[in-house]
């Protein structure tokens, strides 16, 4: 009856951590759609002002979304390895280390990700007369940044997703079986 909580579980959040990610990948795309434009952009002389676009709400949905998954696929991971039975066959130890080259990328995906959506979401608020985002200057989202975040959202969720499933026992039919003990 335990196996099967688990095994619930671990579907459950697996779902969860794929839906979490698909919509912070389509949260990106729509950022990217909504972002201010350099027609927004007004200049009064050397001060300028960039109005607040829906690009903030959508890649800052994109980000928690993108976060959350990160959160649930890991632990996934950390419950498969943590209730994996120690075998030192070489099969077993070739899954792990595919899980741990996934898992790498997974996270350095993730940070560039993160780095990406959040220079872009803080662009994104309004950038009023002689404040702009930086030294008082407006400054646009290149376009393309929304669309390389949902990228790296997809690299990261998939890799992340990949090494939990690497990580995952094997199921009792297809694991050896082991004599039975026979006493004298």
């Amino acid at each position: 009856m335990e196996k099967h909580q688990y095994g619930f579980a671990t579907i459950f959040s697996f779902i969860a951590s794929l839906g979490l990610g698909l919509v912070s990948f389509l949260s990106c795309i729509a950022a990217e759609l909504k972002r201010p434009k350099r027609k927004d952009l007004k200049l009064d002389g050397k001060l300028c002002y960039l109005p607040g676009s829906h690009a903030f709400g959508f890649g800052i949905a994109a980000l928690v979304c993108l976060l959350i998954a990160q959160i649930i696929g890991n632990l996934i991971i950390c419950r498969n390895s943590c209730s994996r039975q120690k075998r030192n066959d070489g099969k077993t130890r070739r899954r792990l280390r595919i899980a741990a080259i996934l898992l790498s990328v997974s996270w350095m995906s993730f940070g560039i990700a993160v780095v990406l959506m959040s220079g872009a979401i803080s662009m994104s608020r309004k950038q009023p007369y002689g404040k702009g985002w930086l030294d008082g200057e407006c400054y646009l989202v290149k376009e393309g940044t929304y669309i390389g975040s949902a990228i790296l959202v997809l690299i990261t969720i998939g890799s992340t997703l990949g090494s939990a499933v690497a990580t995952q026992r094997k199921s009792q039919a297809d694991r050896p079986k082991m004599p039975a003990k026979v006493s004298g």
